[in-house]
């Protein structure tokens, strides 16, 4: 049996190489997604033979500046995070992305953000039966969901955004403050 040499990254299962060469071949800039259990990380990448250079990077920790006391890696979150990432990209002279995943999954997070970024104005190349509605966005779907439990496991459930102060009834209307505060702040 002989041993076959492959790079540290394809062992790990972290980069496809046929997606990266790809990308530096059409020297695309391109947009990159991580949704951790608490977070999400947004970075738009130009490649460069010398190495990639970031041109602006957002975190959902941002999020806390214009006031968002519910949690930072929800579907809403994910579309806040991308409308400010998309905001700060357009400051840097960039219109124009490709979504490059690697060899992460593509969920409705992903696309929440991506519907985030292209609200904000910039063109990313995405189908349109992938993103989340409207309504889901908003959190509408965590409002019903609310409306649905008992009370013992309603607090249960949802202790954590009581205790910031937010009922999760007004989850939507909380949402529609924030996006208000970026499209005036940034």
């Amino acid at each position: 049996m002989s041993y076959i040499n492959t790079l540290k990254r394809i062992r790990e299962g972290k980069t496809n190489y046929r997606k990266r060469k790809a990308l530096l071949i059409g020297k695309h800039i391109f947009t990159t997604v991580h949704i951790s259990n608490e977070n999400v990380q947004v970075q738009i990448i130009k490649p460069n033979k010398n190495g990639d250079l970031i041109l602006s990077s957002t975190h959902s920790r941002e999020l806390l500046k214009y006031g968002w006391k519910l949690s930072r890696n929800s579907l809403p979150a994910c579309y806040l995070t991308g409308l400010l990432a998309g905001l700060k990209t357009l400051k840097s002279g960039v219109n124009e992305l490709i979504l490059y995943l690697s060899k992460k999954s593509f969920s409705s997070r992903v696309a929440a953000v991506v519907k985030g970024m292209i609200d904000a104005g910039l063109n990313i190349q995405i189908d349109k039966d992938v993103i989340p509605s409207a309504d889901r966005i908003e959190g509408k779907h965590i409002v019903e969901y609310a409306k649905s439990l008992d009370s013992e496991e309603y607090k249960a459930r949802f202790s954590r955004i009581l205790a910031a102060g937010v009922k999760p009834e007004d989850y939507s209307k909380h949402f529609n403050e924030i996006k208000n505060l970026i499209m005036k702040g940034v």
